[in-house]
C-alpha cells in the first residue's frame, strides 16, 4: 500500500493546508482528541507561517505537547520565535544543485539577558545531523561558544532541504544563508 502524498510530504517538514483559520482550528481539536502530534503540528506551523495564531502559540505548542509529545515531530519549534517565518522564507532561496554528505542547521541562541529581541541564531555547517551536531555543541565538543553557552533547540524545518548536500554547497551556502539573515536585521553567529 502506497503512502499519499501528503503523509510524505508531512514526514519529510511542514506542509500548507491552505484551509480556513476555522478549518484549521477544528483540525487541531481533531489533532488533540486523537493525540496525533504530527497533525498538531501541521495546524501550528501553517497558523504560525500566515501570522494567524500570534501569542496564542505558546498555549497552542503546550496544548499539543501535553495531548501527543510522542508523536511530535522535530520539525516543529519548541517556543514561539516572531521571525520564524521570516528565517523559512529567507532560507527557501537556497536550492542545493547535488546531493552529498553535508547539512546546513540553524540553531536558536537565548538572548534574553543582554538584547531586546530575546532570540539569536547560529548557522552551521556538518556532516553530523543538525541534532547530532547541536548535542555536540552543547557537550563541548568542537563547540561554538555562542551554542555552547546560549543554545535553545535546533531549529530543524527551516532547512530540512539542506541536508545531505555537497560540502562545496554547504560551504557556500552557510556563508551566504548567514549574510542573509543578518541582512533582514536578525541577529547571527556562526556562518563561516
Amino acid at each position: 500500500m502506497r503512502r499519499s502524498q501528503k503523509k510524505v510530504a508531512a514526514a519529510r517538514g511542514p506542509v500548507r493546508s491552505g484551509g480556513s483559520t476555522a478549518s484549521l482550528w477544528g483540525e487541531f481539536a481533531s489533532a488533540l482528541e486523537a493525540g496525533d502530534g504530527m497533525a498538531g503540528a501541521q495546524v501550528i506551523h501553517e497558523l504560525w507561517m500566515r501570522g494567524e495564531i500570534g501569542s496564542s502559540v505558546e498555549r497552542a505548542l503546550q496544548q499539543l505537547w501535553n495531548a501527543a509529545a510522542a508523536t511530535i515531530p522535530e520539525w516543529l519549534p519548541m517556543r514561539h520565535v516572531q521571525w520564524l517565518p521570516l528565517a523559512y522564507e529567507v532560507t527557501a532561496r537556497f536550492v542545493p544543485p547535488q546531493h552529498g554528505r553535508s547539512n546546513i542547521y540553524l540553531v536558536l541562541l537565548d538572548y534574553s539577558d543582554s538584547r531586546a529581541d530575546p532570540f539569536g541564531l547560529y548557522v552551521g555547517m556538518s556532516h553530523y545531523s543538525p541534532v547530532q551536531r547541536f548535542d555536540q555543541h552543547k557537550a563541548g565538543v568542537r563547540a561554538a561558544g555562542s551554542v555552547l553557552r546560549r543554545g535553545l533547540e535546533v531549529l530543524t524545518g527551516p532547512t530540512l532541504h539542506l541536508q545531505r548536500i555537497t560540502r562545496t554547497e554547504a560551504v557556500r551556502i552557510e556563508e551566504e544563508l548567514a549574510e542573509a539573515l543578518r541582512a533582514h536585521g536578525l541577529f547571527v553567529q556562526g556562518g563561516h
